[in-house]
């Protein structure tokens, strides 16, 4: 019969621990040679190198400059309701650039407008599936 000085479990946590406590001083000596290290000396020309920018204005008087059309207003949507000549009320959205030019949209379709203002955009409750 063989004498067992040290049991299997305690090899095993011996062994265990060997290895953290490697880890560990080899994590420590990376940072200290990371961290501690003096950074390298750069030349004064590799620091502030401008480039030199040339700017063509000649492209300004190019065909596909001059007739370039910018894009308009963006337009909103509004909610309405209004009454048209008969007395009936009609409730509708419309898009217009301005609360004004969509009031006066409505007056040119021949309404009256009630209640006019801009509509809401998006969901009140995001996790309501469409």
């Amino acid at each position: 019969m063989a004498i067992v000085f040290i049991s299997p479990k305690k090899r095993q946590k011996m062994f265990f621990l060997g290895i953290t406590v490697l880890f560990l001083l080899f994590i420590s000596f990376v940072s200290f040679v990371v961290f501690l290290s003096k950074p390298k000396v750069t030349p004064e020309e590799q620091v502030s190198i401008t480039p030199k920018i040339n700017i063509n204005f000649k492209i300004l008087e190019s065909d596909k400059i001059k007739y370039v059309q910018f894009m308009g207003k963006i337009e909103k949507s509004f909610d309405y309701e209004a009454l048209t000549d008969e007395n009936i009320l009609k409730t509708g959205t419309i898009l217009a650039v301005s609360a004004e030019e969509g009031k006066k949209a409505l007056a040119a379709m021949g309404l009256t407008v009630n209640n006019f203002e801009e509509a809401k955009v998006g969901r009140d409750n995001p996790f309501t599936p469409y």
